[in-house]
């Protein structure tokens, strides 16, 4: 794979305007639309969305703020004897008050002055906030062992907090990415004292997306830039590292010790690239209908766990209705990456001032009505928040997904030449005729088909331009004529692929995106099916060559209005690199492979086998 580096080298570029260190961040950036197009946005007719604005943020008074004291290196038992550090911020009286706890594997004691600030604000409104050091990180005992350990210390901190001579015996929790992760981990596990949780951007269970083992049954390559930043017991310094030198090496397997710093867990994981009893204890999302507390859950449409947030959302939500057994929770999905709530702007897109929102102000609202019972009306607020890419909006609906969305069939569709945007692919609401011929494209796993991102892993991915991308004779394009009204496409997204291949194992990728008139091909949202796992991530098996097979992918989730004068666009490839691994197409064993062979992939979309999208239309 000579041609991998020239390749991954094209492929990498810097996301403008993220920071470096997303993953310590509760908060992140909004955005989407390079330019403002003419028309009237039409509001919806469903009687439970709507367009509102934000919910005063009513503050509990207090005569006199209480002095905020601070316990550093308190000692917190776990069952097994090893003992976690945590430092307290709360009020110097001897009254008791709810309890605020945050988990981190990011070191306690580097927390900016943002965060400091936010426990002492948090501390006036008469909390106490509890900030740890998970096991092993920081200045806590025991080994860093990632996502396995934090069901039961979770548990563990949470009766701790609960007992405590200034605690009410009402603890909540707040954090994100493996913060949020803690969170779940620790609430399938019902603690008593658990009373509330607002996990945001949570990273999922394993094979939903690439953090732990990904659909493809392997972390993404960018993973390792994160196991090496949390590897020891201080934060690594990531910058010193060539990043895309490391991700373009092969095998898989080897990227920690290309990176210079062996990692036992990275092979571990890699080791078990199939669904297994080894996940059951890092696993949550199969235990949500457990949860009985409320529940805020908070990400982004570009953000690289988003996935995750909307899944855990419908899993304690009862048929759909996030009250309906009496616990309420609910969603906010802004125009944010992972780093949530911290700008207006991704890239070239800029989404507007009200993306940006008083997210401390949100959040304790939440916390006033659950930790303390205060009135403030929360349970009968509508439980859904979005934004609406492309117009701008916020608007809220009474469930996810929206009530009244028309799921709408997009077929491909083409004369057989719907390589590059330059080829005749169409996407259109018409299913094919029954003769329409098939599509076909090589794919080479030396020359893969790029992704845009960041290599230092701040953001995997954002509102990218692919118009140069889709130039490749290894990507389908697919596009709609230009529209002439307002199109509001949000929800979940899936495809269905007809696809054959000359390989026994390879890889489809879909990714739907917004044409501006300018030509810039916006990613909105993408997903991808390794063939081997096409039924189940815990039964891989070859396909055979030159076999038709039906794919079904998830396609994420996203909300845009793509405005008159704009287009739907969809990809369709084989790699997107370094998004996911490279499909050696050898069906050999993943993670171990070092030598590759090109893939002849046939797309078929006539009438015994449409091939198309479904895109979630709300009317």
């Amino acid at each position: 794979m000579a041609e991998v580096g020239r390749s991954l080298r094209r492929a990498v570029r810097i996301v403008a305007g993220v920071a470096a260190a997303t993953f310590l961040a509760l908060g992140g950036l909004p955005g989407c639309s390079i330019e403002r197009s003419g028309g009237t946005h039409k509001k919806s007719s469903v009687p439970l969305v709507s367009e509102v604005a934000w919910p005063a943020m009513r503050t509990v008074e207090h005569a006199e703020k209480p002095r905020v004291v601070v316990e550093y290196g308190v000692w917190i038992p776990m069952r097994d004897g090893v003992r976690l550090a945590a430092d307290i911020y709360r009020p110097a009286d001897d009254g008791t008050y709810p309890v605020i706890l945050s988990r981190t594997p990011y070191n306690k004691a580097g927390a900016g002055k943002a965060s400091i600030d936010r426990y002492r604000s948090y501390v006036e409104r008469g909390y106490v906030v509890v900030v740890q050091d998970v096991r092993g990180r920081g200045d806590s005992e025991g080994q860093f062992r990632p996502w396995f350990q934090e069901g039961d210390d979770g548990y563990d901190t949470i009766e701790w907090c609960g007992t405590q001579q200034w605690s009410s015996g009402k603890v909540g929790m707040i954090g994100g990415s493996y913060g949020g992760y803690v969170q779940w981990t620790a609430a399938v596990r019902k603690p008593r004292h658990l009373a509330a949780i607002v996990p945001t951007v949570a990273c999922p269970d394993p094979f939903v997306d690439g953090l732990i083992n990904g659909p493809t049954g392997l972390p993404s390559p960018i993973c390792v830039s994160w196991y090496f930043y949390t590897s020891g017991r201080l934060n690594q310094q990531s910058h010193a590292v060539e990043w895309a030198r490391v991700f373009e090496h092969l095998p898989l397997v080897e990227l920690d010790d290309r990176a210079g710093r062996p990692m036992p867990m990275w092979d571990e994981i890699i080791a078990n690239s199939r669904l297994s009893p080894y996940w059951e204890p890092a696993r949550y999302q199969n235990k949500l209908d457990t949860v009985d507390i409320p529940t805020l859950n908070i990400s982004g449409w570009y953000d690289d766990e988003q996935i995750s947030t909307i899944r855990n959302f419908a899993g304690v939500s009862a048929d759909g209705n996030p009250g309906a057994d009496g616990v309420h929770h609910a969603l906010l999905m802004g125009p944010w990456p992972h780093a949530t709530n911290s700008g207006t702007k991704i890239g070239e897109i800029e989404f507007g001032p009200t993306a940006k929102i008083d997210m401390d102000g949100y959040v304790l609202r939440w916390f006033d009505r659950w930790l303390k019972g205060i009135p403030n009306g929360v349970e009968h607020e509508p439980p859904v928040r979005y934004f609406t890419m492309g117009d701008n909006q916020w608007r809220d609906a009474g469930a996810w997904p929206i009530p009244g969305t028309v799921f709408t069939d997009y077929y491909l569709r083409s004369g057989g030449s719907a390589n590059t945007r330059m080829g005749d692919g169409v996407l259109s609401t018409e299913a094919p005729k029954a003769d329409e011929p098939a599509d076909e494209y090589v794919y080479d796993p030396a020359d893969a088909t790029p992704f845009i991102t960041d290599p230092m892993f701040s953001q995997v991915g954002g509102p990218d331009d692919y118009s140069k991308i889709e130039e490749r004779e290894d990507v389908l394009v697919f596009t709609t004529p230009v529209l002439t009204e307002p199109l509001q496409v949000c929800g979940p997204i899936r495809a269905t692929l007809w696809a054959s291949s000359d390989a026994t194992d390879t890889d489809f990728m879909v990714r739907v995106l917004n044409v501006h008139p300018s030509g810039f091909s916006q990613r909105l949202c993408d997903g991808v099916v390794r063939a081997r796992f096409r039924d189940g991530m815990e039964n891989p098996t070859p396909i055979e060559p030159g076999k038709v097979y039906e794919y079904e992918i998830d396609v994420w989730t996203t909300c845009q209005t793509f405005m008159p004068g704009h287009a739907i666009r969809v990809e369709i490839m084989s790699a997107s690199f370094p998004q996911w691994d490279r499909n050696p197409n050898t069906g050999g064993q993943l993670g171990h492979t070092t030598d590759g062979r090109p893939a002849r992939q046939t797309i078929y979309h006539d009438a015994s086998r449409p091939s198309r999208v479904v895109l979630p239309v709300i009317p």
